[in-house]
């Protein structure tokens, strides 16, 4: 018998332990079972899941599947943070995003659990003239302010030193980031600028500013534009390896450079990958540091934001579940600043609820959760580890590939960052269209009748540059179509859903059927007959046996009472009469828009 040697606990100790391949044979019994001819070795492959970058999702993992050492907190490769406390002392940064003057959400921000503002300034958000009144009220001494300005940058950053002095603040208690970011700019609007204006705040802030940074990585725009965790990896390292080379030529040691970066990922509700990728950043940019020379100045600081474009414009309220996990992700990933972005972000500004929501599920994680409790609290886990390597190791050669090309600047400036980006968004978009990646409320478990949410609207960014992708960009071309048709004819595209049998051999497809059609804006309609409808269309719903037996009757019957195409629910077949089939895995994107089209909804 194995007796546990620290507690003296006893669990099923007169059993022998389990190997890995017995477990392999078990599973490969029970897909023999399912119908899948697997050998044992291959069942683990078969229930894995491909991600990305080439990276793979096993079932199982365990002590095999090596990483590497971690380290400590606080101490180089410092994947497990760069401090040694961590976020225990008083949880991560709490930080709010603002574009427009409204020195009253500022203030409400800050007394309801807010600890730093990230404010859009000059041509894209508040006017610099209104930088002031904005500001009026604030503590500026212990309220941390981060700027995100463009072009304006300079000018913005003058501003906010200004204030610094007039309101008496000391330098060595001004705190936070002023947001110079060329390479991220050029990114956004595709005008290249200069970086001698950055340059210059870099030593200004090295020199008289210890609590302030002058530059942000902003990995925001790579990964709007749809690029992978591996991508924004590789160009966040690419922009601020270009910006150690534009400092150390400025005058600045190496560690001085370093110490003037913040850098900007995004988080998603992929809980584990965020968690994964923002273990792995630290780690590639220790190793940077390490090889110029400046280990100890490889501890990254992190500015994490939920992601804009996990965030949908239909059912928004499910967004703040989004958010809710992509929080709980950036927070266990070891972010040392968070913003939540709120759940109506995708529809305008966000009014006071929204707001509130989006600060408080920090405030929850850290105060009711305890997640700052524990530092680094998925570390350890065998599937992180060697996530966390993996996706370091994607992450390092996207970025080598970057430095071959010549650079951040001039794989922004030939046109193949944006090539490699959008073959990545192609195959998302691919996914997507065939609901491999669902969207809750959107693509899955749709609410037609739901009333939308107005919201007043934001300021437009700059055009040009990469573009911005979000996940429900093809089902709301759709949803609007339907909108459209709605709103010419009185009523949405509807299809009459013909129920065949018994309710145990047609309610699971019918309710499939239901759901996908609802994803295009078409309304299905159950009750009653093909007649009393109002509908042109049908679409067959039941078991295979049934339709064995029932299929091609009752779509002759169908097309006798006025149906112009009838669909079936299942994998095709031969069914005379029948004119198309949907179906799990079917690209839902083409067979709705080719519904549309035919029901006049242009």
């Amino acid at each position: 018998m194995t007796v546990l040697p620290d507690d003296g606990l006893e669990l099923a100790g007169e059993f022998p332990d389990v190997t890995h391949e017995q477990w392999q044979r078990l599973v490969a019994g029970v897909l023999r079972k399912s119908g899948k001819d697997v050998g044992d070795a291959e069942a683990e492959e078969a229930l894995s899941t491909t991600l990305e970058d080439g990276l793979r999702t096993r079932p199982l993992f365990t002590a095999r599947d090596t990483a590497p050492e971690p380290g400590m907190p606080g101490f180089a490769p410092f994947v497990r943070g760069g401090r040694a406390e961590g976020n225990t002392a008083g949880g991560w940064d709490v930080r709010q995003r603002h574009t427009v003057p409204d020195g009253p959400a500022v203030l409400a921000d800050l007394e309801n659990g807010v600890t730093s503002l990230w404010l859009a300034v000059g041509e894209d958000g508040i006017p610099l003239g209104s930088l002031g009144g904005v500001l009026d009220g604030v503590y500026l001494d212990l309220a941390p302010v981060v700027l995100e300005a463009g072009r304006d940058t300079e000018a913005a950053a003058r501003e906010l030193l200004r204030l610094y002095e007039e309101r008496g603040v000391a330098q060595d208690a001004a705190r936070g980031n002023l947001g110079a970011d060329p390479l991220g700019d050029e990114a956004r609007t595709g005008q290249p600028g200069t970086f001698a204006p950055a340059a210059e705040l870099a030593r200004l802030c090295a020199g008289e500013y210890p609590g302030l940074r002058a530059l942000t990585v902003d990995a925001l725009p790579y990964h709007e534009a749809g690029g992978s965790a591996a991508q924004e990896l590789g160009c966040s390292l690419a922009t601020a390896v270009a910006y150690l080379r534009e400092l150390t030529d400025a005058g600045l040691d190496i560690g001085q450079a370093c110490g003037q970066l913040e850098f900007r990922y995004a988080a998603t509700a992929d809980q584990f990958l965020t968690i994964a990728k923002l273990r792995a950043a630290r780690r590639l940019w220790a190793k940077v540091a390490e090889v110029c020379g400046a280990p100890r100045a490889g501890a990254q600081v992190q500015h994490v934001v939920t992601s804009p474009v996990m965030m949908t414009r239909r059912d928004p309220w499910v967004n703040m579940l989004r958010a809710t996990v992509a929080t709980l992700a950036a927070g266990a990933g070891g972010a040392d600043s968070v913003t939540v972005l709120p759940f109506d972000h995708a529809l305008g500004l966000p009014d006071g609820f929204a707001r509130r929501i989006a600060r408080n599920t920090s405030t929850i994680l850290i105060e009711e959760s305890h997640l700052a409790r524990v530092i680094d609290p998925a570390g350890g886990s065998w599937y992180v580890e060697r996530l966390t390597d993996e996706l370091a190791q994607a992450g390092w050669e996207f970025f080598r590939r970057i430095e071959r090309d010549g650079g951040q600047a001039a794989a922004l400036r030939s046109g193949r960052l944006e090539q490699d980006l959008a073959e990545t968004w192609q195959a998302r978009t691919a996914r997507l269209a065939k609901r491999r990646e669902p969207i809750t409320g959107v693509s899955e478990f749709p609410f037609l009748a739901e009333k939308p949410v107005v919201r007043e609207s934001a300021p437009e960014p700059r055009p040009g540059g990469l573009p911005r992708v979000r996940r429900d960009d093809q089902f709301e071309a759709l949803r609007a179509r339907s909108d459209a048709h709605l709103a010419a004819t009185g009523r949405r595209p509807r299809v009459f859903l013909a129920a065949i049998g018994p309710a145990a051999a047609h309610t699971a497809r019918l309710t499939f059927a239901a759901n996908l059609f609802q994803a295009g804006g078409v309304e299905p309609v159950t009750g009653g007959t093909f007649a009393e409808s109002g509908a042109t269309e049908v679409c067959l719903c039941s078991s295979d046996a049934v339709y064995e037996e029932q299929a091609a009757e009752t779509a002759a019957e169908l097309r006798t009472a006025g149906a112009s195409h009838v669909s079936l629910a299942g994998r095709p077949g031969q069914y005379p009469g029948v004119d198309s089939y949907v179906f799990a895995g079917c690209d839902a994107v083409a067979v709705l828009s080719a519904t549309l089209d035919r029901m006049g909804a242009s």
